[in-house]
């Protein structure tokens, strides 16, 4: 498993969107889980995460003392994401969507002319298509890499998901 200071995220509700709408981030310290009110606040404390581990005291008015904002558990579907990703460049949008077979997540940017993006060759083809942007920004400030799924949060219901071969038939 992943070093449990590495935030995590999770959409929603089984029942709603399919796309992520919660942040969150687990104290290197206490390892209870705090939530992060924004994707950009998030994605800050992400991409810096090995060299500059997260505790609750960064969190305002907030210690490891006081409970959890939010448990893990498996009300919701929860992704883990890889640390020291870049940050989404300012004007740009990055979307993660859970695929609905709960298989996987899938990365996307929207660009600021509105334009959907889902590879880094589109992002180089944007890029030199609109010599703007290309001067504020690089290549390598977008990453396609989708967290992990955290299979022990998936809906049993769910058709072909991975764990449901593991069952014992009977």
């Amino acid at each position: 498993m992943v070093p449990s200071s590495t935030p995590r995220q999770w959409h929603k509700s089984r029942s709603s969107t399919s796309s992520i709408s919660m942040y969150s981030v687990q104290c290197g310290k206490c390892f209870k889980w705090r939530l992060i009110s924004t994707q950009e606040e998030y994605e800050e404390i992400r991409k810096n995460l090995t060299d500059d581990p997260w505790f609750c005291s960064k969190k305002s008015n907030v210690s490891c003392e006081d409970p959890a904002d939010i448990e893990y558990d498996n009300t919701r579907t929860w992704v883990i994401d890889k640390p020291n990703l870049p940050k989404t460049p300012d004007g740009f949008k990055k979307k993660l969507v859970v695929r609905s077979d709960f298989s996987k997540c899938d990365a996307y940017y929207l660009m600021p002319t509105g334009q959907k993006v889902r590879t880094l060759n589109e992002v180089e083809q944007f890029l030199a298509a609109n010599p703007k942007y290309g001067s504020v920004v690089k290549l390598s400030d977008f990453n396609f890499t989708s967290p992990k799924i955290m299979e022990d949060t998936v809906p049993e219901e769910i058709e072909g998901r991975a764990s449901s071969s593991k069952k014992v038939k009977t």
